[in-house]
């Protein structure tokens, strides 16, 4: 192997991995505050490309068709609006100014984004992960919040149950043919540097990725909502008596982690452009092999188990080339691997019951 080519996949599986990692923050997230796995992140990472696709496919709508299209987004936008303003702790009043100052400006940007080309593929972008936010705080409220005070076999149940709805309903409203992807082309066209023929877009995703895991990390261990999140992964009983409203960190959990499950689902969109209802089961598979093995409710070991595993299967692609077919086996083998070594992870915490 060459050093172009060795450097070449290199990249690769930096990009691979660092799509990964941000589905896996999602699912430790989660994890680390319900101490349960959200097995329809996969699907939320799918509803985040597709939510692309179809605010630029929709550009050009006429107004009546575009004003139906802006308060819907609008009401979304507000719902998560109210619901961000409350968990960050702000006044009654500021939440309200806070909601219909973001509603007025969702709706007059999807108007005016349906209506004018020019602003299509930018504007998507932003109301597709808004957008894909809100689902993850309405499968929270709808399947999840129902079931805290149950046992968590049934909490992981309507985990299941809610990722086979989730598909299904892709099927139904975005059909199973497999859709293109619209490209920027000064993502799509290829720079040669030396000998090596560099996609920009695998140069953007590694960059984007660590600006969103840095502005996560921020949130966690720098703002109210942060330290209410990680009160509630060390007790949520002890953090209700304390006043911390748990619901609503909880809320803003699922949204961040939707967000960013979202961001990866557009990535990966622009690096591998085709859509289908089914695209978020293998790489959302992936993703909690990544987080097992970083340690399953650690950030830092979600976005290491993420790059771990990307590099991992891009170099087994590359220096065993008649294994291509079975590079989806070697992270399960991963999987089975650490658990059988190390069951909480590279950074995970041993926790021991006291009797």
């Amino acid at each position: 192997m060459s050093f172009e080519v060795f450097v070449q996949n290199i990249l690769n599986g930096l990009t691979l991995g660092s799509l990964y990692a941000l589905i896996a923050i999602g699912y430790t997230m989660v994890y680390g505050i319900l101490r349960l796995i959200n097995f329809a992140h996969g699907e939320i990472f799918m509803l985040g490309a597709y939510f692309v696709f179809w605010g630029v496919t929709l550009v050009g709508l006429p107004w009546p068709a575009a004003t139906v299209l802006a308060v819907a987004v609008a009401a979304c936008i507000g719902f998560f609006a109210f619901k961000a303003g409350g968990a960050f702790n702000l006044s009654r009043g500021k939440t309200t100014v806070f909601g219909i100052a973001a509603t007025a400006l969702t709706a007059f940007s999807v108007f005016w984004g349906a209506t004018h080309q020019g602003l299509a593929w930018p504007l998507a972008i932003v109301f597709a992960i808004v957008l894909t936010a809100c689902t993850g705080i309405l499968v929270d409220q709808v399947a999840y919040r129902p079931l805290r005070d149950a046992p968590r076999i049934s909490a992981l149940i309507s985990a299941i149950g809610v990722s086979f709805f989730l598909q299904n309903v892709a099927i139904v409203f975005f059909k199973a043919i497999p859709r293109a992807v619209y490209r920027p082309h000064w993502l799509a066209d290829a720079i040669v540097v030396r000998g090596l023929h560099i996609m920009p877009i695998t140069l953007v995703v590694p960059v984007l990725s660590v600006a969103l895991m840095l502005a996560l990390l921020y949130v966690v261990y720098r703002t109210k909502t942060g330290l209410g999140m990680r009160a509630i992964s060390k007790d949520i009983e002890t953090s209700y008596l304390m006043g911390v409203p748990v619901n609503r960190v909880i809320a803003v959990t699922f949204g961040i982690g939707s967000a960013l499950a979202a961001a990866s689902g557009i990535m990966w969109s622009l690096r591998y452009p085709q859509l289908q209802p089914v695209m978020g089961s293998i790489p959302g598979f992936k993703a909690f092999i990544a987080a097992v093995f970083g340690g399953i409710g650690s950030v830092q070991g979600a976005v290491v188990g993420g790059v771990t595993l990307g590099l991992i299967e891009i170099m087994i692609v590359a220096f065993f080339p008649s294994l291509a077919g079975y590079k989806d086996a070697f992270a399960f083998i991963l999987l089975i691997g650490v658990l059988l070594v190390k069951p909480t992870g590279l950074f995970g915490q041993r926790i021991e019951d006291k009797v």
